[in-house]
């Protein structure tokens, strides 16, 4: 942290179920399975119980990056763009010069983690949204000083503006200017404001809403909404929220555009050849729709994740599930999912 905010750094607390909680001045941060939970890979088949680990019992390429590498040796994974667990909460911050700089200190950090293998591991910055001022700062300094390819933001939003509110054209432009990346990436409930939860109680169904349903409105701000028209040289990512509903989402966009009694976008461009120019979307390795959509918007606007160190993710394994799925198509398509798309969004040269 710099110097002027070390007295109001986040501190590790016990709650009174012994887990292990992120504590930001009066704000909890982080989701209710703990620190711990967030590193235990392997939770699913009992190897290990994530309800009591701790955050030094996760997995330790969570924080170190020479154990990293041989888990990504074992998956056959040749590089990996790094997103945070517990930086997905900072959203939450309410003050926006301490959220500016707990994403300093953040990307700071993660800069040094993947320093030993620059070839392997990629940073992706953690924006402080809460000021528009601030975040253009940020993306400079990762970009220029840090040389990260992309940073990312929640879907939910911040300071109750919507993705396409005019304030932030700015920020857009910083991006295209920066040939910066922005990942939309959700986090679940979180202190920020999310669909469904008011609706449903249980971890089980909010996450299955809250991650699908805020990338489907950030889509609809991207996209109905303005942003990628006015901004040709953009990059948009939508991360973390399977990738099956986007074909149904740009059908129904592109039916409203061709509808003239439907038609309030102010678009001049259908919204699918929008998403086809400046979007793309991410896959988890268990969709039966993978190789289908492949064919509908193009394999290489296709990325996926293992979502390695959690104890959801896919590790080991998160490849070849990848390939089963696209069992039968082309050595080029295959190559686009599994690699060319991420190549492409991050402009990996």
């Amino acid at each position: 942290m710099d110097p002027a905010f070390r007295g109001r750094a986040p501190r590790l607390v016990i709650d009174k179920d012994g887990k292990e909680r992120l504590l930001v001045e009066e704000q909890i941060l982080g989701s209710q399975q703990g620190m711990g939970g967030i590193g235990g890979v392997g939770a699913r088949q009992g190897v290990v119980s994530a309800e009591t680990m701790s955050y030094e019992e996760g997995r330790p390429g969570g924080f170190d990056p020479h154990k990293r590498i041989p888990d990504m040796d074992l998956d056959g994974i040749d590089a990996a763009f790094l997103y945070p667990s517990m930086g997905l909460f900072a959203g939450a911050v309410h003050d926006p010069n301490l959220a500016a700089a707990l994403c300093r200190a953040y990307n700071r950090w993660l800069a040094d983690y993947c320093k030993p293998y620059p070839d392997r591991l990629f940073g992706i910055a953690m924006l402080p949204m809460q000021s528009i001022d601030h975040v253009i700062a940020e993306m400079r300094f990762a970009r220029r000083d840090l040389g990260f390819h992309g940073g990312f933001i929640r879907p939910n939003p911040y300071n109750n503006r919507m993705l396409h509110d005019p304030a932030y054209d700015p920020l857009w432009n910083a991006a295209e200017d920066l040939d910066f990346s922005i990942g939309i990436h959700e986090g679940g409930n979180s202190g920020m404001p999310t669909v469904g939860i008011d609706r449903f109680e249980g971890r089980g169904a909010q996450h299955i809403i809250s991650h699908t349903m805020e990338m489907m409105l950030a889509c609809m701000s991207m996209i109905w909404g303005g942003v990628c028209e006015r901004h040709p040289k953009l990059r948009v990512g939508f991360l973390e929220s399977g990738g099956g509903w986007i074909a149904p989402w740009l059908d129904r966009m592109d039916r409203h555009f061709d509808d003239q009694g439907f038609n309030d976008s102010g678009l001049k461009t259908r919204p699918s050849d929008l998403f086809r120019r400046n979007c793309w979307i991410s896959f988890e390795p268990v969709e039966g729709s993978l190789k289908v959509l492949a064919g509908y918007i193009g394999p290489h606007k296709i990325l996926w994740a293992t979502d390695y160190p959690h104890r959801d993710g896919f590790f080991p394994g998160a490849p070849q599930m990848i390939k089963d799925r696209m069992a039968g198509a082309s050595p080029e398509v295959q190559h686009q999912v599994l690699a060319g798309g991420a190549m492409g969004f991050y402009s990996l040269h």
